[in-house]
């Protein structure tokens, strides 16, 4: 029996355990979908306001300073915070009114104010902005009651970003934070990569659509509403849905044809190794590249990647529950690599068990979890299922990741730390 009340690997630990047959690690499989994805070559420009999800194919650099000019921080009074000499309180004559989006005024006249507004242009002459809740008014005079520092509450021109910085690495998939920078670097448009286009194949002579009556032996199709909700995204587009009966020959033809067509051809089902499994042998047809064939994984062993001409295939198991791992497992980051995200390795972080963990030894087990806490070091604490079926969907609602068990383990004791990877819906 083994017990490990930690776990320091990079990755999920299972990596150098001794896999069954030809199965490769979680981490290599991976690993070589990273060094075989590349990523789409065309890029378009599009309008900064529409670019979140969207990978940056050019790196966005500062057209000007930003701020373009030194600015009032707050609503106050403008100064020179020389003529505050001597004890105070200090009186000065209010001699101008600037607000934002005014293009200037007269040099400020040693010893006097202006009453600015936040984002107005400094005047000459000035160094520091009083608040105006810091002075007293009478009519055109104000009184400065306390020592002002030369720079207060002024923004000064290019404290942000300098003509000509780098803003945005290309290669970053846009979040709203680098559309803010992206606009503040002067920019109207972005040059992005071109949407990635994705197939989905769904086979299966038992699979019925939910809603409609089964057929004798039939079970609901869960995998087509299911990918077809988590494939699509702003750098994806899924342009095509089939369902296929278990037949090669009509699965090669189809196969064919989507290769010229899309980016990558997803797949659920027919890639074991029984008599009805069609999908890879319709592939090896067509002349495919595989690249792995199973992984040593529990749920969803069977699933595997290659090139099929110029298209990539993943090939994801039936069962549902299998589908949505590997999916959450090698689809996004396959996805990501191939939209040209550079940031495309799984994101994983340590957890704390919320109690005793046992599993089978064999292969790396990915189990449902939800973080329900934090322990007294301010870790976060994941509770788990006991077991996998892999054909199971109802706790899914209910996860927010899975923890990864590296092969070799057989116990874990409560308050042990695994990895957990969250899923990306």
């Amino acid at each position: 029996m083994t017990v490990l009340t930690r776990i320091e690997e990079q990755g999920c630990g299972c990596g150098t355990a001794d896999q069954p047959g030809d199965l490769i690690s979680i981490d290599e499989a991976v690993a070589q979908i990273l060094r075989n994805a590349g990523h789409v070559r065309e890029s378009e420009e599009v309008a900064l306001a529409g670019a979140r999800g969207r990978t940056l194919a050019e790196p966005i650099a500062a057209i000007a300073a930003a701020p373009p000019f030194d600015n009032a921080a707050m609503d106050g009074f403008a100064l020179n915070t020389a003529c505050l000499v001597g004890p105070g309180p200090w009186r000065l004559p209010v001699v101008t009114r600037i607000p934002a989006g005014q293009r200037g005024s007269e040099p400020l006249p040693m010893g006097a104010a202006a009453q600015i507004f936040t984002g107005a242009l400094m005047p000459d002459g000035a160094d520091a902005v009083v608040m105006q809740e810091n002075v007293r008014r009478t009519e055109n005079t104000i009184i400065v009651s306390h020592e002002i520092l030369a720079g207060a509450h002024v923004r000064r021109k290019g404290e942000d970003m300098a003509a000509g910085d780098m803003v945005v690495p290309a290669g970053r998939t846009l979040t709203g934070r680098d559309i803010a920078a992206c606009a503040a670097a002067g920019r109207a448009t972005v040059c992005v990569r071109r949407r990635l286009r994705v197939a989905l194949v769904v086979t299966g002579d038992e699979v019925n659509s939910p809603g409609r009556t089964l057929s004798s032996g039939g079970i609901w199709d869960v995998n087509t509403p299911m990918l077809s909700a988590l494939i699509p995204a702003p750098e994806i587009e899924l342009v095509d849905v089939l369902g296929f009966r278990d037949n090669r020959a009509a699965l090669r033809q189809q196969l064919s044809a989507l290769a010229d067509e899309v980016d990558l051809i997803v797949t659920t089902g027919g890639i074991s190794v029984g008599e009805e499994d069609h999908v890879k042998p319709a592939l090896s047809d067509l002349g495919l590249d595989m690249v792995f064939s199973g992984v040593a994984i529990k749920p969803g062993k069977p699933v595997s990647y290659g090139r099929l001409g110029q298209a990539h295939w993943l090939g994801l198991p039936g069962n549902p529950l299998s589908a949505f791992v590997t999916w959450q497992l090698f689809g996004t980051v396959l996805c990501q690599s191939l939209a040209g995200n550079s940031a495309s390795s799984p994101d994983r972080r340590h957890v704390v068990l919320s109690q005793e963990l046992r599993h089978s030894y064999g292969r790396c087990e990915v189990r449902l979890a939800e973080i329900s806490g934090f322990d007294s070091t301010g870790r976060e604490i994941v509770r788990f299922d006991k077991t996998t079926h892999s054909g199971r969907v109802a706790r899914l609602p209910a996860a927010d990741g899975v923890i990864l068990i590296p092969s070799e383990v057989e116990v874990l004791p409560e308050g042990a730390l695994v990895e957990f990877q969250p899923f990306r819906d």
